[in-house]
């Protein structure tokens, strides 16, 4: 087990802080905060679901990755720091674009950025946990040269946003009227 350090802990504390001031944000200045409410909690349900999908069939790309009840566990607390991030990148794309509901106006350019911001983001967190030693990978993982670090989870920040994003908004969308929004600041 890995000893708890300062980054260990302040991260995600950090994460859930801008998490929490982002949705007061929004909800404060949308004008359809039943909509947004329901909207978010289906993305966190989406989110931690497709998550710990692909988490845990990519575990036999790292090192020791067998199913056993341990990876697996593992795996579902991974995919609720996935689902943080998720939000987290939600929500930081509704700050820039001023609109809670920003998904409803996507675009190629919007999910072109969105795309780049999940790789990039995914890059660096790889990067990071490598380094301390939260995981290693096996030989089976392909890796992204130059940065070095997996293909599998880095495709996954660059995929699943967008996916449950989407699926959330068409989830939501059935029988709910949802207008066009105004950038409110």
């Amino acid at each position: 087990m890995q000893s708890l350090s300062f980054s260990i802990v302040m991260i995600p504390l950090i994460a859930i802080s801008l998490i929490i001031l982002f949705y007061v944000i929004l909800l404060r200045k949308t004008t359809q905060k039943k909509i947004f409410k329901r909207y978010v909690l289906t993305i966190i349900l989406a989110a931690f679901l497709l998550n710990a999908i692909w988490e845990i069939l990519q575990i036999p790309l790292y090192v020791e990755g067998v199913y056993t009840w341990s990876h697996i566990l593992f795996c579902l607390l991974a995919s609720v720091a996935d689902a943080i991030m998720v939000l987290l990148i939600y929500f930081g794309f509704g700050m820039i674009y001023k609109n809670a509901l920003w998904i409803q106006n996507l675009n190629p350019s919007r999910v072109a950025f969105l795309v780049l911001a999940g790789g990039i983001g995914a890059v660096l967190a790889e990067t990071r946990h490598l380094s301390i030693g939260t995981w290693s990978y096996a030989e089976s993982m392909p890796k992204i040269p130059v940065v070095n670090v997996g293909l599998s989870p880095v495709l996954q920040f660059m995929i699943l946003p967008l996916l449950i994003y989407w699926v959330a908004f068409k989830v939501i969308g059935r029988g709910s009227n949802i207008s066009e929004q105004k950038p409110f600041f």
